[in-house]
């Protein structure tokens, strides 16, 4: 029989990281709950560490997840640098989004469509990890220039496969994550990085290597093929 899964916990400041906004702008989502009609409430907390409210994480994603994309009439981008490195909550107001956890729904909901992260910093803790995003100016100046029209959205929003990994290789070799998506029988980066944002992904929350000098890849995680593989083997006992 299989055990149910504890659920991952987070705090107010762990989620205003991963979501670039503010501790205080969390709180006041909570606080704020029951005047909100236009749309489920935000969830409830469901312990404590200390004093701080401890949400469900699962609970929280799906809950930004459902935020609707509006975006400001007559919006006109700042002028701005274009190696200025914007965080996800600075760049949803850039593109001119009403809701500044945007462009963290766009990362994470529809890989493909969205460009990925100049720049990615591991923050939190080896129990709490998360990671702050930043994109360079230019970069979504980019996206702007070619974001498809309502007739085109659907093709540009396709998900590119995942590359062939062999099994066989060196066990220390570091691989990133759409290798490790591939080797776990993941049908996308999205649904290996939904598992492993849920805490599904249990050995995979350490990682062993920080990618440096890769380009736009620079702060990617890194894991060993035999961690990956060890993490298969124990997703397949479980199913």
């Amino acid at each position: 029989m299989t055990s149910r899964r504890e659920p991952r916990l987070a705090d107010a400041a762990e989620i205003a990281a991963e979501h670039g906004l503010t501790p205080a702008r969390i709180t006041g989502l909570y606080t704020t709950r029951t005047k909100n009609t236009a749309g489920k409430a935000f969830p409830e907390p469901v312990g404590k560490r200390g004093r701080a409210r401890l949400w469900d994480h699962a609970e929280v994603t799906e809950w930004f997840a459902g935020r609707a994309p509006a975006r400001l009439t007559e919006h006109a981008p700042p002028s701005l640098s274009p190696e200025t490195l914007l965080n996800a909550a600075d760049a949803s107001r850039y593109l001119g989004y009403k809701n500044p956890n945007q462009v963290n729904t766009f990362a994470r909901d529809r890989p493909g469509y969205f460009p990925e992260p100049d720049v990615v910093e591991e923050k939190g803790t080896a129990k709490n990890p998360y990671r702050q995003q930043y994109w360079k100016v230019q970069t979504l100046q980019g996206w702007m220039a070619t974001r498809p029209g309502r007739g085109r959205r659907a093709a540009a929003a396709e998900v590119p496969p995942l590359p062939d990994v062999p099994v066989e290789g060196d066990p220390d070799e570091l691989l990133g994550a759409s290798q490790a998506a591939a080797l776990l029988g993941f049908k996308s980066i999205g649904s290996f990085s939904s598992s492993l944002s849920q805490g599904n992904l249990p050995l995979l929350k350490t990682t062993d290597g920080i990618a440096e000098n890769a380009g736009r890849q620079t702060g990617r995680r890194r894991w060993t093929r035999r961690r990956i593989l060890e993490q298969a083997a124990q997703r397949k006992s479980r199913k």
